[in-house]
């Protein structure tokens, strides 16, 4: 009877740890190309932001996006000619933070080259939609001590 209770145990530990169904249906619908389509703010008005401590709103919009979940890595490009152009990698993790509304924390790490990540650098955003052709991150900081939300919604580029 002990032996069959280690094993049920044993089971029940085993496949507990692996990653959530709901986590991996993600990861297959994010792969792919995306394009950051538009970005906008919880309050009105006019803000100077720097998105994931590399550049403004106005040079984010329009940029390509592609990810690789098989290994967590991806690389996304400024195309906007009066910006800093050109690609920068990342890798990131999808955690899922609550199964009953679907929400996730996306975790994305810059990488200084392919697969060498940045140590000091790092951004958690909230995974808020994901549908086959769109999805929707959200950033939430404080600005004079209240909370600020930025949004960052994309679209599905058919490959």
């Amino acid at each position: 009877m002990k032996k069959i209770l280690a094993v049920v145990l044993l089971a029940f530990v085993a496949f507990g740890c692996g990653t959530p169904k709901t986590v991996k249906e993600s990861k297959k619908v994010i792969k792919g190309y995306w394009n950051l389509t538009n970005i906008s703010y919880s309050e009105s008005g006019t803000y100077n932001v720097t998105l994931l401590n590399d550049t403004s709103k106005e040079c984010f919009e329009g940029s390509t996006w592609r990810f690789i979940p098989n290994n967590n890595t991806g690389i996304y490009t400024v195309n906007n000619g009066n910006c800093p152009t050109g690609d920068r990698n990342f890798i990131f993790t999808i955690q899922e933070i609550d199964a009953n509304t679907g929400l996730y924390d996306f975790l994305l790490k810059p990488t200084i080259k392919r697969g060498k990540p940045d140590d000091s650098i790092g951004f958690r955003l909230s995974l808020t939609q994901l549908t086959e052709n769109s999805m929707r991150w959200e950033q939430t900081v404080s600005v004079d001590g209240s909370p600020f939300t930025i949004y960052m919604n994309f679209s599905k580029i058919e490959e």
